[in-house]
């Protein structure tokens, strides 16, 4: 019973916080505009970020230089999400979507870690969709 009211009331809830959380949507329109100074400005101090085969761990100011250059050979045209929401047993949210490239459609996951009101991108991932 207790699971049936958590899907029913907490789960529809932490979709909508996450769908109107300020950096997803900023993350989102920078994503569409492939702005990667842009993102620059959510990104952690360190990430992971995986594009295809190749996953780091670096810092923000590296993470800024290859998205760059992953946008100038792959020119994003839109950012659409499709999935948001919260992470199980924390405030951390995440958003998946597809991103629309000269070069291809890429399935794009990014995960936030939430700091009491602030959030930064601590996980971004660009898979062939």
């Amino acid at each position: 019973m207790k699971n049936l009211l958590f899907v029913l009331f907490i789960s529809p809830m932490t979709a909508v916080v996450a769908q109107n959380h300020p950096v997803l949507e900023a993350v989102s329109r920078t994503l569409s505009a492939g702005e990667a100074d842009g993102l620059a400005r959510y990104l952690a101090d360190n990430v992971e970020l995986s594009i295809l085969e190749s996953e780091q761990t670096c810092s923000k100011a590296k993470a800024t230089e290859v998205i760059r250059n992953f946008f100038q050979i792959n020119r994003p045209r839109a950012f659409n999400p499709v999935h948001q929401g919260a992470s199980r047993g924390t405030s951390d949210l995440y958003s998946i979507g597809n991103l629309v490239t000269s070069n291809g459609t890429y399935r794009v996951y990014v995960y936030l870690k939430v700091i009491g009101s602030s959030a930064v991108v601590q996980e971004l991932r660009f898979d062939r969709d």
